[in-house]
C-alpha cells in the first residue's frame, strides 16, 4: 500500500467527522430559527394623533406548508377613523367594519363604526412558502394623540390548516410569550418599533484637494524627475570621458 493511499485513508475519517458535525450544527441552526422569528409591526412615520404606514413582517415558521392567510384585528377602544390596504400581487385583501362599544368623536366628526379587521388571503398556488416572508401594509389613523403603543392581534393560517394566533400579551420583566401580540411603540416624534441610535457613529470624509495643492504636488514630481535625469546625464558624461581617456 503506498504513502498516499495511507494518507488519503488517515484524513478522509476527519473530514467526514467534521461533514457531520457541520450537518448537525445546521439541523440546529434551523430548528432554532422560528423560535425567534415572530409577526411584527412598525411604522416608518406613525405619530400620536397623526396618520401613518402599519408594515407587518410576516416570516412563515413551518418547514413543510405556506402561509396562506393573514388577519390582522385592529383597535376598537381607540379605533382608526381611516384604514385602506395597499394591493399584494396574488392576494386578495378584505375589510370588516363593526360597531363600536360606544361612539368615538375624532376632528369634529363621531364615528359608531370603525374597520375591524383586516384580511389577506393568498390565490391559489400562491403564498409565503418555507423559509420566506412578507410584508403587508396597511394606511390608517389618526393615532390616538395620547397613545404610547398599539396592540394588534394576528392569526396566520398556514396551507395545512393551522393557525397560528399571535395575540399573547408582553409583560415587562418577564420572558417573551411563545406567540406575543405585533405591538406597535409610539413616541412623540414617531414609532420606535425598531428605535435607532441617538447618534451615529462619526464618518470619516476625505478633504478635498485644492487646486493650488494639486499645483504644488505636480510641481515636485517634476523636480524630483528632473535631479533624476541630472543624475543619468552626468553620470553618462562621466562614462563617456573615461572611454575617451
Amino acid at each position: 500500500m503506498s504513502f498516499l493511499s495511507i494518507m488519503s485513508r488517515r484524513t478522509r475519517a476527519p473530514g467526514r467527522a467534521l461533514i457531520a458535525l457541520a450537518a448537525a450544527g445546521g439541523l440546529v441552526l434551523v430548528s432554532t430559527f422560528p423560535a425567534s422569528a415572530h409577526v411584527e409591526v412598525s411604522s416608518p412615520d406613525a405619530t400620536p394623533g397623526g396618520f401613518g404606514k402599519l408594515v407587518f413582517s410576516v416570516p412563515t415558521e413551518s418547514a413543510t406548508a405556506s402561509t396562506t392567510r393573514l388577519q390582522v384585528t385592529l383597535p376598537t377602544g381607540k379605533p382608526f377613523a381611516s384604514v385602506s390596504a395597499r394591493p399584494l400581487p396574488g392576494w386578495r385583501v378584505s375589510t370588516k367594519q363593526r360597531k363600536l362599544p360606544a361612539p368615538v368623536t375624532f376632528e369634529g366628526f363621531t364615528l359608531t363604526k370603525a374597520v375591524g379587521v383586516v384580511t389577506w388571503t393568498a390565490a391559489p398556488g400562491k403564498g409565503v412558502r418555507p423559509g420566506q416572508f412578507q410584508e403587508f401594509e396597511l394606511s390608517v389613523g389618526p393615532f390616538a394623540k395620547g397613545a404610547s403603543s398599539v396592540a394588534m392581534p394576528v392569526a396566520q393560517t398556514y396551507s395545512d390548516g393551522t393557525v397560528v394566533r399571535w395575540n399573547q400579551p408582553s409583560v415587562e420583566g418577564r420572558a417573551e410569550p411563545e406567540h406575543p401580540t405585533p405591538t406597535l411603540r409610539l413616541t412623540a416624534a414617531g414609532t420606535a418599533a425598531h428605535p435607532q441610535p441617538a447618534s451615529e457613529a462619526p464618518r470619516t470624509v476625505a478633504a478635498p484637494v485644492s487646486s493650488a495643492g494639486s499645483t504644488d504636488a505636480v510641481a515636485r514630481w517634476l523636480g524630483a524627475l528632473g535631479n533624476v535625469l541630472g543624475l543619468v546625464g552626468v553620470a553618462v558624461a562621466a562614462t563617456t570621458r573615461r572611454r575617451r581617456g
